[in-house]
């Protein structure tokens, strides 16, 4: 395929190599689909994995978060990172709970972060976060004033060390075991809006945008 890479030693997929996948696209598919990321980081020794908000534009993965936190005060000084973002979309029951598993598919990111302190730029990134989580948002609200983009910090971390893993379809079991006499199939699991629900203290009027009455995290 054209726009797959070839992995890197820290990025190839060694347990179940069949489930890597290596397409730039396909990676972005699911980055796109996702809107919760685990960022992993190293103080002192100690690792600590946060979970975040993300959002993409080409090749750049970006979060953001209060400068006064400890992830993004270690990031903003390019200290190595490893992002995750994973899909679940079923769980996979066997014959036997040995072969047990999950229909999934995630992205793992490794690099270093790298603060974004221009003030367009950081305005703009600030919009592909909201566009990415609640598309045709940003354009209704009130915008970051001066306080709020300074206690706010943005970073940059780049998509080019990095792998999908995916897996899908029916159980697999040791062929002995197809005759042993229990269900066995996938449970789908998928993320689903429900109907919003308004804020009791809004403006008599306003009615529901149409964004959050056809919510969805599909980009299918």
């Amino acid at each position: 395929m054209p726009e797959s890479e070839m992995p890197t030693t820290r990025t190839r997929v060694v347990r179940e190599p069949d489930r890597g996948v290596y397409d730039r696209e396909e990676a972005y598919r699911i980055l796109d689909e996702g809107f919760l990321c685990h960022v992993g980081f190293a103080v002192e020794g100690q690792p600590f994995v946060i979970p975040t908000s993300y959002g993409r534009k080409d090749a750049n993965l970006y979060i953001h978060g209060s400068a006064a936190s400890r992830m993004l005060r270690q990031m903003k000084d390019g200290v190595p990172v490893c992002v995750t973002v994973t899909l679940l979309d079923g769980l996979v029951l066997a014959r036997s709970i040995f072969n047990h598993s999950m229909n999934y598919r995630s992205v793992v990111i490794l690099g270093k972060a790298t603060l974004v302190d221009d003030p367009v730029q950081k305005l703009e990134v600030l919009r592909v976060l909201s566009e990415h989580m609640l598309p045709g948002r940003w354009d209704e609200v009130r915008q970051p004033n001066e306080r709020e983009l300074k206690a706010t910090s943005v970073l940059r971390v780049p998509i080019e060390e990095f792998s999908a893993k995916v897996r899908t379809g029916p159980p697999i079991d040791d062929a002995e075991d197809y005759a042993f006499p229990t269900w066995a199939g996938v449970i789908p699991l998928e993320t689903r809006a429900g109907e919003p629900v308004t804020d009791p203290r809004l403006a008599t009027g306003c009615p529901v945008p149409a964004y959050a009455q056809s919510y969805s995290r599909s980009r299918s």
